[in-house]
């Protein structure tokens, strides 16, 4: 690549980067400011000395760091039961062949297509008559496997855990789960720090089924916490923005451990090829 090329692939990448930053900035800028000097003209784009008076009103008006616990709670085991379930589920799509494989595989692509909306309803049915509604099961259980997850890790582990290694282990006498845990899995950690990633954020930002599901229950989900400091007539949203700026903190250290540890994986992959 050319200097001039190189120039402009850093400038173009810059540009995206603070496109990117940019709404984490002025989140920021708000929570440390009043309400009134959002709403000026032209809105102030500097930061203000009002961001621990605005974290205070949230300790003050929610319960923060109870509904912090419980989303934890249900982001990490949701994580992990989806890191262990679809990985696994992938790696017998991928490597193995059964009868009606290639008919269940194309079942669960079906599934795509069903707007997640379309299952709230038979599925709260489902969580009334084990008696889950209002306790955290009903967030972690429903979301411990899923189509998209399955799917990715199994085109993952076609392209990338050669047939010779699988082989090789079973020779040695290992059979199918001992072959799963000890030799394919350790090959799959950059997909799996993305599914982690990816489904980390999404359990911790998931606001319709809590909505749903946790209906009259002490255990909200820190969304649903969030959304009680809207106002019925008027809403302080220099206070509501200092609530998310305070609950994207744990996403961001999760994003920043993740992708470092995608990246080193793929580097290391890519030196031993």
């Amino acid at each position: 690549m050319t200097t001039r090329g190189r120039v402009l692939t850093y400038a173009a990448l810059l540009v995206g980067a603070l496109i990117t930053l940019f709404p984490y900035y002025w989140m920021a800028v708000m929570a440390s400011n009043s309400t009134g000097d959002i709403y000026s003209s032209p809105p102030r784009l500097v930061f203000g000395d009002q961001l621990f008076h605005n974290v205070g009103e949230v300790f003050s008006r929610i319960d923060f760091f109870g509904s912090l616990l419980n989303t934890l709670v249900v982001a990490i085991a949701t994580t992990l039961a989806v890191l262990f379930f679809d990985s696994l589920a992938a790696f017998t799509f991928a490597k193995y062949t059964f009868p009606g494989s290639k008919v269940l595989f194309g079942l669960l692509l079906a599934t795509f297509v069903v707007p997640t909306q379309l299952a709230a309803i038979p599925q709260f049915s489902l969580m009334a008559e084990l008696g889950w509604v209002g306790s955290l099961k009903a967030l972690i259980v429903p979301a411990a496997a899923n189509a998209f997850g399955i799917f990715w890790m199994r085109q993952y582990i076609s392209g990338s855990l050669p047939d010779e290694i699988l082989e090789a282990a079973r020779i040695d006498g290992c059979g199918f789960f001992r072959t799963y845990w000890s030799v394919a899995l350790p090959m799959l950690r950059p997909a799996l720090a993305f599914l982690g990633i990816f489904t980390f954020v999404n359990a911790w930002n998931d606001f319709l089924w809590p909505l749903v599901v946790l209906i009259d229950s002490q255990h909200i989900t820190l969304q649903l916490a969030l959304a009680q400091l809207n106002g019925l007539y008027v809403t302080d949203y220099s206070v509501v923005m200092a609530g998310t700026l305070v609950a994207v903190v744990p996403l961001l250290i999760v994003f920043l451990f993740g992708a470092r540890h995608f990246v080193r994986n793929i580097a290391a992959g890519a030196l031993k090829g």
